[in-house]
């Protein structure tokens, strides 16, 4: 019997290895495939995305082989959530096998207009790293080393500059897969955002919360690997 593919995309400024570590607690029937999004880890040198559909393209290229050969869900946190989303999008479009389960990660539904949220990839240099600071996920050692900086929040910002330019107005086109949807209960997301992805299927959609704000991924690895195996394995 073949494995299950578990397709992992990171959340802004991430790389593939932010899932590593669950390799070790998924169930043995399940392959984790994480996702390395261009001008990060071992495609750092590759030019930033320019639009969704860019970075989506990619990375439904890059898992097209695969998702004709077996059976296969996607996981996505933050970023990652909404590039998954779309990627579902995508796959259906194509018309070929589709995912068996989608996860979606510290990510409001879309479609809804936050006027009291300013926009991370408009901001000055230093209200963009104030800003950065106090969302977390950075190892406070990072902002240090201005090398590293130096490197890294060109790519965040623009990260920011995708995940932020989301078309609100878009119909809304629900999708044929159950959903599992992961989100932290201090994250800095509406009551509206949190209930409305129901409205992005026509199967079940099912929520839970973790302690904790946006970067829960990294402290409930434990709780959520759990999740994944109940639902997949």
């Amino acid at each position: 019997m073949k494995k299950m593919k578990l397709f992992c995309i990171p959340y802004a400024g991430g790389s593939a290895i932010i899932y590593n570590k669950w390799s070790q607690q998924l169930h043995s029937s399940i392959e984790l495939v994480p996702i390395e999004l261009a001008g990060r880890g071992r495609r750092m040198h590759e030019e930033y995305y320019q639009n969704i559909p860019e970075a989506v393209e990619d990375i439904f290229n890059f898992i097209s082989k695969d998702i004709t050969q077996t059976p296969y869900a996607i996981f996505g946190h933050s970023m990652g959530a909404m590039l998954a989303y779309h990627l579902t999008q995508r796959i259906r479009e194509a018309k070929v096998s589709q995912p068996v389960h989608v996860f979606l990660s510290g990510r409001g539904a879309p479609g809804i207009k936050r006027d009291d949220k300013k926009k991370y990839h408009l901001m000055n240099e230093q209200e963009f790293l104030e800003a950065v600071v106090k969302l977390g996920g950075t190892p406070p050692e990072f902002f240090e080393h201005p090398e590293l900086m130096q490197l890294f929040l060109p790519l965040l910002r623009n990260d920011f500059r995708l995940s932020e330019s989301e078309d609100i107005n878009a119909v809304i086109r629900p999708l044929d897969h159950q959903l599992s949807i992961l989100l932290g209960k201090d994250e800095d997301l509406t009551a509206e955002q949190c209930d409305s992805w129901k409205r992005h299927t026509h199967k079940l959609c099912t929520t839970y919360y973790f302690n904790g704000g946006h970067f829960f991924l990294h402290d409930e690895t434990t709780q959520i690997t759990k999740i994944i195996n109940n639902t997949l394995a």
